[in-house]
Formats: C-alpha cells, structure tokens, sequence
C-alpha cells in the first residue's frame, strides 16, 4: 500500500520503510551470488571466472536501469509528497514509455558488441566464449531488469517498500531453484546461470508492472497525459546524471577488471567470488540511502524541511547497524564465506578475495556514512554535488589502481578502495552540512 512520508515520527517512519528494503537486497543479492556458488561448485572454477569476468559489462546496463529508478523515483516522491497525483500518474507513464524504448535500443546495441566489450575487459581465452554467451543471454534480458527496477522505483516513492520485497522474494527463490536445475542437473554450465536469472527477472518484472498498472489506476485523477516531453525533461535532470555517475563507476570497473583479468583467470575467480560477498554490503547501504532519498524527496515536496535533518541522523544510524555485521563477518571468517563460492579453487583464489575483503571491510562504516548522505543530496536535486563526490570516488580508485598495481600487484588495486571511499565520504558529508542550514522550518 501507498504510504505518506511527510507524517509520523522521522526516525519510526524511516526504519519503517527502509526495512523491507533492506531484507528485498539480501534476496537480491543471494540469488547473485547463487549464480557464482553453483557455477563455482557443479561448472567449476573456469565458469566462476567466466561469469565474474562479464560482471562489469553487465553491471553498466544495471547502472542505467538503476540510474533510471533513482531519477523516476525522486521526482514521483516530490509529486506524490506535494498531494499533485495528475502530475504524478504523468510521471509514471512517461518513464515507463522511456524505459521501454531504451531497453530495446541498449539491447540491440550489446549484442552487437558484446565480444567486443569482453575483449576490452581482457579476458582470458580459456573463458571468452563461456563468458561471452552469458553477457548475451543477460543482455537478451535487459528490457526485463530495465522495467522491473523502474516499478520498484515508482512503488518506493509511493512509500510502499513491501510489494517489491515480495516480488524479489519470489523472484530470488526461483533463481535459485533455476540455477540449480539448469547447472547441477541439466549442466547448461554458464548459459545455465544466465537463462536462470533471464526466466526469474521476466516473470517477477511482469507481476510488478501489472500490479502497479492497478495501483496506479486506484488514484482518482482525470485528464492525465500519457507521455510528456516536458516530464521527461524534469524526470532526466535527476535520472541523467544519475546514470552517468552509475555508468561512470561501471566504466572504472572495467579498467579495474582489466587490470585484474592480467594476473590470470585464479586471481579473476577469487576477486569475482570477493567482489560479490563486497556488492552484497555496498548495495544494502546503497539500498538504505535510496529510502532516504524517497523520505527527503516527499518531506521536501510537503515543504516539511526539519523531518530530513532527523531523517538524516536516523539514516546514518541505520548505515552503521548494517556496515558494522558485514565488516565483523568479513574481517574474521572471510576464508570461510570464499569457499562457498570455490569448491576445488586453486590457493591463489581463495587468498585474493580473502586479501580484498581484509583491506576493504573495515572502511564499510565510511562508505555507510557516504551513501546515506548520498541518499539526503539525491532526494535534494543536489544532483551536482552528488555527482562531484562520487565521481572523486572513482576516478581516484583507477588512478591509484593503475599506478599502485605495478609495485604492489593486486595488493596495491584493493588499496585503490579505502583511499577513494574516505575522500567521497568527506565531500558528500561537507555538502549535506552546507545544505542542512536551510532545513530551518
């Protein structure tokens, strides 16, 4: 159900909503890392590279899909926070119409470049080919991860976090059962992994979009547009530079993944399986800073500007309680969690992604503070700042990758993410503080 934001105690109301949120992530990313645990225990080591070496071609069309969602999201939130429900339903549809006709564009346009992209992140020969018919299978797909991110996006900024969480539910569970079937007993190997997710993503896209098709015609307005040139415009100022900055970060995981796909394909499946358990913390937090970009943009839209100084304190609790497990678990059993994704992996995997996770984990709490401050400048329209931080983020993260890469090898690439995490924390932090002394009223 839809639920207001701009009533209620900031602190309950933003625990709230956040929570299913935050339990719809855990599903999300357990039927991700599913695909890597069954491709790395039933297809073996060189299918956990193959799928880990596409994982950054496939995370820029995430970015877009994501990028998408943030810009549909505040807006909707604004409009939805300010009782103007025509406008809101314009909204609605005229992203829907964008995100469709995208979605088929980006999909052609992969296809046709999918060797050439697995060919510029270095892969291995020994894996190109495996790694290259996932990415064209998930690419196939992409129409599906494009509206199903764009309806759980119009459904947060509602205020309800609860239906995405069940449709993810059900989606997750049957990835998983999928990646199982395909894999251990069909032994599609890699294609496997990818025609799982396709099938599980298509069937919980639909259910979401035929449910928000009902929700939406429940709000009684008249005389709304179908598409507008002039929403679109309004909707891209935040989704523009949002998928810019989700872009640019997949873009930087490219050159890093190139430097990473030079030390071999054991380095590339110990950092693949690594990265994951990594994706699982930073999209929880990110996940938390998305609700707070719901929380600001309705309160904002109500005029109700103090609620997101108290929403922010909560917020920044709430990353803490998330980071603080993750960082304990990784720090003192990351050898444990590497051999769920590595059955007879060689040594070497499993002391990289061991290495990553103790360099990286313990600044979990700074990159807690960053995103969630994230979430208060997104919600804002602060998208410049918003935009200046992270950007610092990654371009500092390459550069010292490229060059600490050559004296300390992988060592000296896991370094790149501390560095890069704690400058963007200060700037995104410095620009909430500028913009906290107007929330007066």
């Amino acid at each position: 159900m839809n639920k207001d934001l701009t009533t209620g105690n900031p602190e309950k109301v933003l625990w709230q909503f956040s929570m299913p949120m935050f339990i719809s992530v855990i599903f999300q990313q357990l039927y991700n890392m599913a695909d890597s645990v069954i491709a790395g225990k039933f297809a073996g080591e060189d299918a956990l590279a193959a799928v880990g070496a596409s994982y950054p071609i496939t995370m820029i069309f995430m970015a877009i899909a994501v990028g998408s969602n943030i810009g549909c999201s505040v807006v909707i939130s604004q409009l939805f926070g300010g009782k103007k429900y025509k406008k809101m339903k314009t909204a609605i549809s005229t992203t829907l119409i964008s995100a469709l006709t995208l979605s088929v564009f980006l999909s052609a346009a992969g296809l046709l470049l999918s060797r050439i992209l697995m060919r510029a992140v270095q892969t291995p020969a020994n894996i190109f080919d495996a790694g290259s018919i996932y990415l064209k299978i998930y690419i196939t797909g992409f129409a599906f991860l494009f509206l199903y991110n764009i309806a759980t996006g119009v459904f947060t900024s509602l205020g309800d976090s609860k239906t995405p969480l069940y449709y993810l539910i059900g989606s997750s569970v049957g990835n998983i059962m999928l990646d199982y079937l395909f894999v251990a007993v069909f032994h599609w190997n890699v294609s496997g992994v990818a025609w799982a997710t396709f099938i599980a993503q298509g069937i919980a896209c639909i259910l979401a979009l035929l449910t928000l098709r009902k929700r939406v015609r429940a709000i009684q307005t008249e005389g709304e547009e179908i598409f507008s040139f002039a929403m679109l415009r309004r909707i891209s100022r935040i989704a523009i530079p949002s998928i810019l900055q989700q872009s640019f970060i997949s873009v930087g995981n490219i050159f890093i993944q190139g430097m990473i796909n030079g030390f071999g394909s054991a380095v590339i499946a110990g950092y693949s399986s690594a990265i994951k358990l990594n994706t699982f913390c930073i999209t929880s937090l990110t996940t938390l800073g998305n609700a707070l970009s719901s929380f600001t943009a309705q309160n904002i839209g109500a005029g109700k500007f103090i609620r997101i100084r108290k929403g922010f304190r909560a917020g920044v609790v709430l990353g803490l309680v998330v980071a603080v497990p993750f960082l304990l678990v990784f720090m003192v059993g990351g050898g444990t969690v590497m051999k769920l994704f590595l059955n007879d992996g060689s040594t070497l995997a499993l002391q990289t992604g061991k290495q990553f996770l103790m360099i990286v984990s313990p600044f979990y709490v700074v990159i807690a503070v960053k995103l969630i401050a994230d979430g208060v400048l997104r919600g804002s329209g602060l998208m410049k700042q918003f935009m200046i931080s992270t950007f610092s983020d990654l371009i500092l993260r390459v550069i010292l990758a490229a060059v600490l890469s050559r004296y300390l090898d992988t060592f000296g690439i896991w370094l790149s993410w501390p560095i890069g995490w704690t400058t963007a924390m200060i700037l995104s932090l410095f620009f909430v503080l500028q913009e906290r002394k107007q929330w007066k009223n």
